[in-house]
């Protein structure tokens, strides 16, 4: 496991892919926060991170769609599926290779927050509140774009598919505005991510809701374990 971890790491490093992740990231974080906080004088974190959730539909797809789909593209799928290794290691290295790259470009993008400190007084329980959610959302996202990239062997289906379902779940919770029946709006308030990610905001740390995204994200991670299953055996 630890070698296709450290397989991961360095093809993110030796191809184009892990810098372009993360230069596209920090530029739009960056303008995202200088248009809510620095433009507008204000401490408050909230409106960068609800935009850059929405953002998220289109990093997380660059981070993921080469994951599997650049397996069966450049042939080296059966090698894998041939390894000596567990299916879900296989499957768990290259999530938490592409977790590693993630969370390093979150931890990179927090360093906005410096400025914030030193010119203002902001409220780090929401900073940090809103900054946990946003990694659980991403952990979250990053299993269903691993999932989707296992279906297919072109990276570009791989990301615009991802994008449509990750844009999809989190327009969930706008249809509640929309909804009059009281049971449905119950539903998709559960399920959203976007609606269970406001409790966060307000630097309170739901459990309920970070037991949903990490199960989402077990989910996604199995239904990849059985996507390759059904490949090694047949």
């Amino acid at each position: 496991m630890f070698a296709i971890y450290k397989r991961e790491m360095r093809a993110y490093f030796t191809t184009p892919a892990g810098y372009i992740f993360m230069a596209i990231f920090l530029c739009a974080a960056g303008f995202i926060f200088s248009l809510t906080t620095l433009q507008v004088q204000s401490t408050d974190v909230s409106l960068y991170f609800q935009i850059l959730m929405i953002a998220y539909i289109v990093l997380i797809p660059l981070l993921t769609m080469r994951s599997f789909a650049e397996e069966k593209r450049s042939k080296t799928e059966q090698l894998l599926l041939t390894a000596p290794i567990s299916l879900w290691s296989l499957v768990l290295a290259k999530f938490l290779a592409a977790f590693t790259l993630f969370l390093g470009t979150v931890a990179v993008s927090s360093l906005f927050f410096v400025t914030l400190g030193m010119f203002g007084d902001p409220n780090w329980g929401r900073v940090l509140g809103c900054t946990v959610g946003m990694i659980l959302i991403g952990i979250c996202f990053i299993a269903i774009g691993m999932f989707l990239s296992s279906l297919t062997e072109n990276q570009f289906t791989a990301a615009v598919t991802t994008i449509g379902v990750l844009c999809g779940l989190v327009m969930l919770a706008m249809l509640n505005g929309i909804l009059d029946n009281f049971v449905l709006r119950q539903i998709l308030d559960w399920i959203s991510i976007y609606s269970r990610y406001s409790n966060f905001t307000m630097g309170i740390f739901d459990f309920s809701s970070a037991v949903y995204y990490l199960s989402m994200c077990g989910v996604f991670l199995f239904l990849t374990v059985r996507v390759y299953e059904k490949r090694r055996f047949a």
